[in-house]
């Protein structure tokens, strides 16, 4: 399992837009889950509207957690996502 923190600098935090591309680009690393931490609970970021009940906002920092075949190179996805478009 790999995890990473980063800390949303979208002034909209994580809203649909950036959340369906994100599960998106998740879905296409078959046989990997990635989860959304924030404050104790957990979400998969696939899962839109679990991932969006969290209610992350600008200025939180997240814990993602990635598990399952090619760990690296979904994370290092998911960072530079993240980085380009949160």
């Amino acid at each position: 399992m790999k995890e990473f923190n980063f800390t949303i600098s979208d002034p909209l935090g994580i809203h649909a837009r950036p959340a369906g591309l994100l599960a998106k680009l998740i879905k296409g690393y078959d046989g990997t889950t990635v989860t959304f931490e924030k404050d104790g609970k957990e979400a998969k970021a696939t899962q839109l509207m679990k991932l969006m009940s969290l209610a992350i906002k600008q200025g939180d920092t997240i814990k993602v957690k990635v598990d399952g075949g090619a760990e690296g190179d979904v994370a290092s996805a998911i960072e530079a996502f993240l980085k380009e478009n949160l």
